[in-house]
């Protein structure tokens, strides 16, 4: 019998389990980042990655890469936008 997430479950919000889990890594990402120093390597994550555009020659793998670290920033953005919702001004 196959496993039915196919190793994906990490991927999506964690369940009831990990929950409590979750919150903590999102609280960890909003303390992280809420420096001057954390928000000047946010600028530089989102500038080679979101803000990037490739023209018309771009080869498929370099496509796949680059959206890649597009999903990769989003979901460190994610995380930290929830971490925010939890902590308190400091």
């Amino acid at each position: 019998m196959q496993d039915s997430n196919n190793g994906w479950a990490w991927f999506g919000d964690a369940g009831s389990d990990d929950a409590g889990r979750y919150l903590e890594l999102a609280l960890c990402f909003a303390r992280c980042f809420r420096s001057a120093d954390g928000e000047l390597v946010l600028q530089h994550l989102r500038a080679m990655s979101t803000e990037r555009i490739l023209g018309p020659g771009a080869s498929d793998a370099l496509l796949r890469h680059v959206e890649g670290q597009r999903q990769l920033v989003s979901h460190i953005y994610a995380l930290i936008e929830r971490g925010r919702g939890n902590i308190g001004p400091g």
